[in-house]
């Protein structure tokens, strides 16, 4: 009988310990914003999927993909086009991040892959606990160039998009 109890509470106790895996909600959100010889501009990235492993404390795992194709902006096809070639679509659809490691629980470390490049990044991110799960909020400065990138231009290059971009994100997941 001993071992019976025994037996039910260890595996009580390492099914608790274990990260249990959540899904992106609806709600989150991210964008990416730069600027141009004539305006500042932004981009919506509206297909976002990821999923996380959290064991109650810090992630152990997420794994992020955002279709290129759906990143889209307020100013039309032709910046969307621009952009869209800027970031390889036909070649590399997809921009994916993969983490590696939290460091003192507001660093991410993982591998960002962009336009084919793939880069060791740290994004600062305050994470907090909500009712089913985790919100992780942040930003990170590139450098298109760092990723193969050239900055698209329009007007026979009298526009010029800058070579840095800020990525913004709101994620919240849940089970």
């Amino acid at each position: 009988m001993k071992k019976a109890v025994f037996l039910v509470l260890f595996v009580s106790l390492t099914w608790l310990g274990q990260a249990q895996e959540y899904a992106l909600s609806d709600a989150s959100k991210m964008t990416i914003s730069g600027s141009s010889t004539v305006h500042d501009w932004e981009v919506a990235a509206n297909t976002v999927n990821a999923t996380l492993e959290y064991d109650g404390t810090a992630p152990k795992k997420i794994n992020l993909e955002v279709a290129v194709e759906d990143i889209k902006s307020e100013r039309g096809a032709a910046m969307d086009k621009k952009m869209h070639e800027a970031l390889k679509k036909e070649e590399h659809p997809n921009v994916t991040f993969k983490l590696v490691e939290v460091k003192n629980t507001s660093i991410l470390v993982g591998t960002l892959n962009i336009a084919g490049t793939e880069k060791s990044v740290e994004i600062p991110v305050t994470m907090e606990t909500v009712s089913d799960g985790l919100k992780i909020t942040g930003q990170k400065k590139l450098i298109l160039q760092d990723y193969g990138m050239e900055p698209p231009t329009a007007m026979f290059g009298q526009i010029i998009v800058g070579d840095e971009v800020t990525v913004n994100f709101d994620l919240t997941f849940s089970k």
